[in-house]
C-alpha cells in the first residue's frame, strides 16, 4: 500500500438516500444496521489484493463484545458479521459495498483498511443507527407510513387538558437538526452505566431494550447529571417555565452548551418529548403516549389515596396522587426476552416518579403485559399497571383524632382517554382499549384481581394499616358540578352544583365548597374561593345551586397550568358525607397564523400572526416565540408592544424553507396575563 492516507469518498447523498437518513445535515456518512452501503478510496496499488477492514467502536473494542469487526473482500454479504462486497476497481480507487449484522452495536464507528502486512489506514468515521426499514432487525415496523411517522417526523403533537377537556399543543422533535445526533451520542456516553463499565456498556448498545431503559434514565437529571430537571413547585425562578418550551432542540443544545449541566425545567411532556427526539435519532420508533386521570401509586398497593378535611380541602396526605394527564412514551421493539406476543409497543417513561433498581428510569414495560396485568414481567409494569388501573380510594381525615373515614372508592375513575396522535394526521386516536380491557368490564376486573395476586394484594384493604371505618355505606344524595358557560382565562368562570336526594325522606345537607389553583399534577398551589351553603332537599328532589368565580378572584392565583379544583364536601345530617369535585383546566384565547403567499424552498415567505387581547385590561411584556424544523433555524423570538383593552396585534415576521415538504411552525405567545398561548400552523413547502 502507498504511504499515503487513501482519500474515502463516503457517498453521502446515495447511502442516505437507501438508508432513510437524508434529513440529517452531516457531513459524516449516516447509515442504518443490517443493510449495505457504498464508499470509495483510493491510495491502493493492488487494491483488489487482499485487503482486510477494520470496524471498532466504543473506548476498548473487541470481538468478544461485537465491537470490532475484521473482514475481508467476500463474493456474498455475509449473514452474521460485518462483509465487504468489491464493487468496482479503477487503476487507483476500488468501490466496496460493506453491510453491517441486523444486531450490530449502534453508534459512532472508525473504519480502517489493511494491506498486507502494512499498518491499517483510516479512512474515517461513520455512524450507524437502527434499522426500522429491515425485516430482521429488533426495532423492525412493517408499516412504512408509520416508520415516516415514528422515526422520521419531526413534529408531534401533545395532547393535554384533562378527560372532560381534551387540548393540545404541537412539539418540534427536530431529531435531525444541527448537532442532535452528536448531543444523543454523548448522552449514551454520559450514563451511569457507561461511567460504571464502559465496555459492557457499548457492547449493550445492540439491543433497543437495553438503550430504552437508559436512555430514560438520562433523559432526567435525578441521578446522573441527565438532560432536564424536573420541577412541580409552581416556582420556575432560575430557569424557565416547563410550558414555555416548544421543542426538544433548544433543551438539548442548553445541555450541551452548559457543559451538560441539567436543563431547568421539565415536567412530564418535556421528559417524555427530549427521549422521543433522542429515541428517533437513533433510528427506534417512538411515539408520545397521554394517560387521562393518571395515578402515581407510590406504595405499589394498586390503590390511590386521597384526603380530605372536615371543609373539603383536599390534604396533602401520603405520596400517592392522581395527575389530571401524564405523558410518557412507546417504542417499538421485540421483546426476545418474554416472546413474541408482548413485542410491538414498549413503555418507556423517562419522567422521574419512583426509582427502578435504584434510579430514575421506568421501561420498558410491555404494554400487552400492562393490558394483562402480568405484573410480574419486566420491566415496571406494575407502575404502568398502576397508572391506567389503580383503584380510587376517597378518605375523611380528622388530624385531631387522626381518624380515617372511607367516603368512598372509585374503580373506573384511572386511566382515560390515552391519546397519541395519529399517522400522517394531525388528529388524536384514542389506545385506551390497548391498554385495558372496558372499564368495568368482568374481564377488567379478572385482570385487576390477577395483578393484585400476582403482587401479594390479595385482600381488598390493607391488613396491616391502622384500624378504620372502611365499610361503604351506601351514600343518601349524589352530586355533580356542571360547567355553564366558557372555560376562558380572562372569563368569569360560571358552574353548577347539582344535589340530587336520592332517598324517599327529606334530607337536610350542609355543604363546605372550595375553589383552588394547582398544577396538572393536581397539587393544590393557591386558595382562589371558598363558601358554605345549607339546604333541605325534598324526597326525590334535585337542586342546582349556581357558582361564579369571577376572572379578578383567580387571575393572580391561577398556574400557568391553568387548573381550578373545585370540591363541595356535603355533610348529611343522619347519613353520610358524599364529596363532589371537579377539575377544571381554562383554554388561553386564541392565536392566529397566516401564511403569506407561496413557501418555496430558499424563497422568503411572510408570515403574520396576529393576537385579540380579550380582557378589559393593557397587556403587556409581550413575547413572540416561533420555530419549525426545515422553516426556520433555531428559534425566533420578537417583542410585541403593550396591548390595551381588546386591542388586536398583528405580527409579522420571514420565512426562509430550506426543505419541500408538509413542514409544522410552531409559535407560542406570552404576556403578563396570559402564558404560553400556543398554536401551530401545517405549511406546505413546494420546490
Amino acid at each position: 500500500i502507498a504511504a499515503t492516507q487513501p482519500s474515502t469518498n463516503w457517498h453521502l447523498k446515495e447511502n442516505a438516500r437507501e438508508h432513510h437518513t437524508s434529513k440529517f445535515s452531516s457531513e459524516e456518512l449516516i447509515v442504518r444496521r443490517g443493510q449495505a452501503f457504498t464508499i470509495t478510496f483510493n491510495g491502493t496499488d493492488r487494491p483488489e489484493q487482499n485487503l482486510i477492514f477494520i470496524a471498532e467502536t466504543g473506548p476498548k473494542p473487541s470481538k468478544a463484545t461485537k465491537t470490532l469487526a475484521t473482514f475481508d473482500i467476500s463474493s456474498t454479504v455475509s449473514k452474521e458479521g460485518w462483509s465487504a462486497v468489491l464493487q468496482s476497481t479503477s487503476s487507483n480507487s476500488v468501490s466496496i459495498s460493506i453491510s453491517s449484522p441486523q444486531n450490530a452495536v449502534i453508534g459512532r464507528y472508525r473504519l480502517s483498511v489493511q494491506s498486507g502486512s502494512s499498518s491499517p489506514a483510516s479512512l474515517g468515521t461513520f455512524v450507524l443507527l437502527f434499522n426500522p426499514w429491515s425485516s430482521g432487525d429488533d426495532v423492525f415496523m412493517p408499516s412504512k407510513a408509520e416508520c415516516e411517522e415514528y422515526v422520521l417526523e419531526e413534529f408531534g403533537i401533545i395532547f393535554a387538558g384533562n378527560k372532560n377537556h381534551i387540548s393540545s399543543f404541537g412539539w418540534n422533535f427536530g431529531q435531525f437538526q444541527g448537532d442532535v445526533l452528536d448531543i444523543c451520542l454523548s448522552i449514551m456516553d454520559r450514563s451511569l452505566y457507561y461511567r460504571q463499565d464502559p465496555v459492557t456498556d457499548v457492547s449493550h448498545r445492540h439491543d433497543p431494550r437495553y438503550l430504552g431503559r437508559v436512555l430514560s434514565a438520562m433523559v432526567n437529571a435525578n441521578d446522573d447529571q441527565g438532560v432536564v430537571l424536573g420541577n412541580w413547585s409552581g416556582k420556575y425562578e432560575g430557569g424557565k417555565n416547563p410550558s414555555s418550551w416548544t421543542g426538544s432542540g433548544e433543551i438539548l443544545q442548553s445541555w450541551k452548551k452548559s457543559g451538560f449541566k441539567p436543563v431547568k425545567y421539565g415536567q412530564c411532556w418535556v421528559f417524555a418529548a427530549v427521549l422521543t427526539t433522542v429515541l428517533r435519532c437513533l433510528g427506534i420508533p417512538t411515539r408520545t403516549i397521554t394517560n387521562f386521570s393518571s395515578a402515581h401509586d407510590a406504595d405499589g398497593n394498586l390503590r390511590v389515596d386521597e384526603f380530605y378535611d372536615a371543609d373539603g380541602n383536599h390534604l396533602e396526605r401520603g405520596a400517592d396522587s392522581v395527575w389530571n394527564f401524564h405523558v410518557w412514551n412507546e417504542s417499538w421493539f421485540t421483546r426476545n426476552d418474554l416472546g413474541p406476543s408482548y413485542s410491538g409497543w414498549q413503555v418507556l417513561d423517562a419522567t422521574p416518579q419512583e426509582q427502578s433498581g435504584g434510579i430514575y428510569q421506568c421501561g420498558p414495560a410491555s404494554r400487552y403485559a400492562v393490558k394483562e396485568g402480568e405484573v410480574e414481567l419486566d420491566y415496571d409494569v406494575p407502575f404502568v399497571f398502576a397508572e391506567v388501573n389503580a383503584d380510587c380510594m376517597y378518605w375523611n381525615y380528622d388530624s385531631a383524632t387522626g381518624k380515617k373515614t372511607l367516603i368512598f372508592s372509585k374503580s373506573t375513575e384511572i386511566g382515560d382517554s390515552i391519546s397519541t396522535k395519529a399517522v400522517g394526521r394531525d388528529d388524536r386516536v384514542d389506545v385506551t382499549s390497548d391498554y385495558k380491557y372496558e372499564e368495568g368490564s368482568a374481564k377488567e376486573r379478572d385482570v385487576f384481581k390477577r395483578a393484585r395476586k400476582k403482587l401479594g394484594l390479595e385482600d381488598k384493604f390493607d391488613p396491616t394499616a391502622p384500624k378504620v371505618e372502611e365499610i361503604e355505606q351506601k351514600p343518601d344524595i349524589s352530586g355533580k358540578f356542571k360547567v355553564a358557560g366558557s372555560l376562558e382565562v380572562g372569563k368569569d368562570l360560571n358552574l353548577l352544583l347539582v344535589l340530587e336526594n336520592l332517598q324517599s325522606d327529606a334530607k337536610t345537607v350542609n355543604v363546605k365548597m372550595t375553589a383552588w389553583s394547582t398544577l396538572y399534577t393536581r397539587r393544590r398551589i393557591n386558595e382562589i374561593w371558598k363558601d358554605s351553603l345549607s339546604v333541605t332537599l325534598a324526597p326525590k328532589e334535585e337542586k342546582q345551586f349556581p357558582i361564579k368565580i369571577k376572572y379578578p378572584q383567580y387571575q393572580q392565583q391561577l398556574t400557568t397550568d391553568k387548573t381550578i379544583q373545585v370540591t363541595a364536601l356535603c355533610h348529611v345530617e343522619e347519613g353520610i358525607q358524599v364529596l363532589v369535585k371537579r377539575n377544571i383546566t381554562l383554554d388561553n384565547p386564541d392565536i392566529d397564523i397566516q401564511v403569506l403567499g407561496e413557501a418555496k424552498v430558499n424563497k422568503e415567505v411572510v408570515v403574520e400572526v396576529a393576537f385579540t387581547n380579550p380582557i378589559d385590561t393593557e397587556v403587556k411584556d409581550c413575547v413572540l416565540q416561533v420555530e419549525g424544523s426545515d422553516l426556520l433555524q433555531g428559534i425566533l423570538q420578537l417583542r410585541i408592544p403593550p396591548l390595551k383593552a381588546n386591542q388586536k396585534s398583528s405580527t409579522k415576521f420571514k420565512l426562509i424553507p430550506s426543505e419541500a415538504g408538509l413542514k409544522h411552525l410552531l409559535v407560542n405567545f406570552s404576556c403578563d396575563k396570559f402564558a404560553d398561548i400556543k398554536t401551530f400552523k401545517m405549511v406546505k413547502v413546494i420546490n
